[in-house]
């Protein structure tokens, strides 16, 4: 009876004797073990594949490094005034902002009123949320060639075409440099019909979130159902998933290369490139990996910053009591 008294007090102070293999330690070591066997791989993924290269792309980019990914010398911040002072990099920030101010207000206005119109569905509710949302399992290569090719090509047999052809409209070059700019209906287009689903399923799950007594509360206290009760009830209960939305969609803006150059690349359109896709001919096609890697991180900055403004300005994670 004493040794078990001992053996419990030992137990409650931390001080467990070393029994060998088979003593109270070996679950913990076992427990250990197995936990690195599974971690670790994905440590050593993002050491190797993420946190190594951006270190080693920040250390290029205070280098000289043109035609090798080793830094020969050292410039310092040349680079970063080099590429905030060359016209085409600023001509891609311009590119941006007129992609942002397309298509982030109309996928979110979309978005939002189709999670409404699916949120008060009575029957089918599960299948529409699928329709919608499918085309977001799409490559954004394989619907640019879609647009390209088959709806958009500029051809009087087009898609599009061929529906305004019907209305006696003559057939339009899509992806041409004449004007007007028919190619920014285009890159709208795609990049809506791709993305709309994803942030319906955002709306979607905010809307879930309400609770039901409110709308009980307002009906019996005579408020009105429609627009007024989306107005002063739904869309004030979503702040904080349209700020993540719209936030979401300002990086997604950022970060657009696909549909931009698999559809505009072989027309010649150099005036409609993306930060993404200058960075790509400085580092890729010049092969200036110093002057890329500093492209990438004042783009990276500007991310940062305009996310902290918005958070700023629309309370990101504030608490809608």
């Amino acid at each position: 009876m004493s040794l078990q008294i001992k053996a419990a007090e030992e137990e409650a102070t931390g001080k467990l004797p070393n029994r060998g293999k088979g003593g109270p330690r070996s679950p913990h070591l076992r427990r250990n073990v197995a936990f690195w066997c599974l971690v670790g791989p994905l440590v050593l993924g993002l050491l190797i594949f993420v946190y190594i290269p951006i270190l080693w792309g920040l250390l290029l980019s205070f280098s000289q490094a043109q035609g090798t990914v080793f830094p020969t010398s050292f410039v310092w911040f040349e680079n970063y005034r080099s590429m905030l002072l060359d016209p085409e990099f600023q001509q891609s920030l311009k590119t941006f902002v007129l992609f942002a101010l397309f298509i982030v207000p109309v996928t979110f206005a979309l978005a939002l009123g189709l999670a409404v119109l699916v949120n008060a569905a009575t029957f089918l509710r599960g299948f529409f949320r699928s329709i919608f949302f499918l085309p977001t399992a799409v490559s954004y290569v394989a619907a640019a060639i879609i647009w390209r090719l088959s709806l958009f090509n500029g051809l009087p047999f087009g898609l599009v075409n061929m529906v305004l052809g019907h209305f006696g409209i003559a057939p339009i070059s899509w992806l041409s440099t004449v004007n007007p700019p028919w190619y920014w209906l285009v890159l709208v287009s795609v990049r809506l019909w791709l993305q709309l689903g994803f942030y319906m399923i955002i709306f979607l799950a905010g809307l879930q979130e309400i609770p039901q007594s409110i709308y009980e509360a307002a009906s019996v206290d005579g408020a009105p159902s429609g627009w007024k009760r989306f107005r002063y009830i739904t869309f004030p209960l979503l702040r904080n998933t349209s700020v993540s939305v719209l936030l979401l969609l300002l990086i997604a803006a950022f970060q657009a290369f696909d549909e931009f150059f698999n559809l505009l690349n072989s027309s010649g359109i150099i005036d409609a490139r993306t930060p993404l896709w200058y960075l790509y001919i400085v580092g890729f096609g010049n092969q200036d990996f110093g002057r890329g890697d500093a492209g990438s991180f004042i783009l990276t900055a500007i991310i940062v910053l305009f996310t902290l403004i918005q958070g700023r300005l629309f309370g990101f994670g504030r608490s809608d009591d």
